[in-house]
């Protein structure tokens, strides 16, 4: 089994937050129903305001290039150009195996 892990980092203009935070919420659940969706989830940085992190997860490559067809990621990526500060990073893996596994180092008391 493979799965798709993609990791971006995003900074949005501090005028544009509520947009954005808007624009991800709605972006957000729309993925999330995608057949091929495994998880998808964004994170505000703890220490650098106007700062995310989105991670998502698809099932294989094909869900992936699926996802990026959609009518709702055709519309978003236009939107996020008017909302960032600069172009956002990104790690892209395809991984061997599950896309969530139990951590070894903590085990809860």
């Amino acid at each position: 089994m493979t799965v798709i892990l993609i990791v971006l980092k995003v900074k949005i203009k501090p005028e544009k937050r509520e947009d954005w935070l808007a624009g991800i919420k709605e972006y957000t659940d729309n993925v999330r129903s995608e057949p091929g969706n495994v998880s998808f989830d964004f994170y505000e940085s703890g220490t650098t305001p106007n700062e995310f992190a989105i991670v998502e997860t698809f099932r294989d490559g094909d869900a992936g290039s699926a996802h990026v067809q959609t009518e709702h990621a055709q519309n978003f990526f236009p939107f996020m150009s008017t909302v960032v500060a600069e172009r956002p990073k990104i790690n892209y893996q395809d991984l061997e195996g599950e896309a969530w596994n139990d951590m070894a180092e903590v085990t809860p008391q």
